[in-house]
């Protein structure tokens, strides 16, 4: 195990080095099918897929301050504690060589000869108060199981849901939204009817890019006039071109994915997936970023030229990039709902990599204006030509990305204009 990886796993995890971390549900997933767990405070930890490590590993440096920061690889195995819940808990490998492809990881796992139990020393900014749910909300019961059954089967009936908040700590009450629910429970279903077979996976663990927000908004987009990877087969292939052609992915390059917002002056959090986000049109689509940037009461339009600016940086960034294709790939944008109500400087990520790039959205004169950050993720489809084995080599940019990019910085933009009049 590296160093920066135990560092990790003892200020974020456990204190005991070598031991397990029990993961939790990452409460602010608002788009993708893939289960994102949190592991600690500032990290989150995903399925490893090779090609998406692959990028991590080669990532080009110009590329670094719009991805989310790369931190290693653990071991996740599916396991009951002595009351019968079922836990998800991260072991560290003994080295990131050899096998990346979740065959047979047995030999990278530490042994599990007793349980350990997430630490609640450290404290989620987003859990409620008492140290019970932290030390519990990583377990699930057969009572949970049937609970999160009901919540999946309200998400497939309600595509736009609003969850009214109490007033007072509005913090204290964002336990989970229901996509994250989601994921999460399809993903330890699989896992639970695999452990027979197979009870260990490794997963990446990347850089939580929520974690400086009281109260997160998100947005996800995928970006794109095409989303399926080379290596895709006839049918999703064919199925991924319908979705693109049925949506304004086909029209502008980009299209909603997800979307979680606080309406401060109703006290609500609205929660949008993706499969609103497929039918949306033009106009709909623009009245979808529009709500994304009001707070029930008014248009955060001091958010829309930190945004502007960050877009503009990475469509820079991209037109450099020789021979990528981002395809499937997502953009995050992300504010606080609930921002402090007089001048503070932003939390900076304590000595992390990166630290620098977080503080371009910023500069020294606006020390007062808000934090916003804007990312790529979900790189299971990326393709370039430094990627030895694959059998298309492309040229030139990724202009599927960035004609979205153009179309989001020319829409942003009608919102900025509008809310000047």
């Amino acid at each position: 195990m590296s160093p920066a990886l135990e560092a990790l796993m003892q200020a974020e995890g456990t204190p005991y080095p070598g031991k397990g971390v029990m993961l939790e549900p990452f409460v602010h997933q608002v788009g993708g099918h893939s289960c994102v767990l949190r592991f600690g405070e500032q990290t989150i930890c995903k399925p490893l897929i090779p090609r998406e490590h692959q990028f991590y590993k080669s990532l080009p440096p110009e590329m670094r301050k719009f991805t989310p920061q790369y931190k290693g690889v653990v071991s996740v195995s599916f396991e009951e504690d002595e009351e019968g819940n079922l836990c998800l808990i991260a072991y560290p490998l003994h080295s990131e060589s050899g096998d990346l492809e979740n065959k047979d990881p047995s030999t990278d796992c530490e042994p599990k000869s007793k349980m350990v139990k997430w630490s609640n020393k450290k404290q989620s900014p987003l859990g409620p108060e008492n140290d019970n749910y932290s030390k519990d909300r990583g377990r699930h019961s057969r009572k949970e199981d049937k609970i999160m059954s009901h919540v999946e089967d309200m998400q497939q009936q309600a595509e736009v849901l609003y969850f009214s908040l109490e007033k007072g700590n509005v913090v204290s009450q964002i336990k989970h939204n229901p996509w994250s629910l989601k994921c999460h429970q399809q993903h330890l279903q699989r896992m639970k009817e695999n452990a027979k077979h197979r009870n260990q996976y490794k997963f990446i663990l990347l850089e939580n890019l929520t974690w400086r927000y009281r109260v997160p908004c998100v947005l996800d987009l995928k970006m794109g006039t095409r989303q399926h990877g080379d290596d895709a087969s006839e049918e999703k292939k064919a199925n991924q071109i319908r979705k693109c052609q049925q949506s304004t992915s086909a029209s502008i390059g980009v299209r909603l994915c997800g979307m979680q917002v606080y309406q401060s002056e109703p006290g609500q959090l609205m929660f949008m997936n993706k499969y609103h986000g497929r039918k949306l049109t033009l106009a709909g689509f623009k009245e979808a970023l529009y709500q994304f940037f009001h707070n029930g009461h008014r248009l955060r339009h001091e958010l829309l030229s930190p945004v502007l600016r960050r877009l503009r940086e990475m469509q820079a960034a991209l037109e450099a990039c020789e021979s990528y294709r981002f395809y499937s790939s997502s953009l995050l944008i992300i504010y606080d709902g609930d921002p402090p109500r007089a001048p503070t400087r932003p939390r900076h990520r304590g000595g992390e990599e990166g630290d620098e790039d977080d503080r371009s959205s910023h500069s020294a004169g606006e020390a007062s204006s808000p934090v916003v950050d804007v990312r790529m993720i979900d790189f299971a489809h990326t393709t370039c030509r430094h990627y030895g084995e694959d059998s298309v080599v492309h040229e030139g940019q990724d202009s599927g990305f960035i004609f979205g990019l153009q179309n989001l910085i020319t829409i942003i933009s009608e919102l900025e204009d509008h809310s000047a009049d």
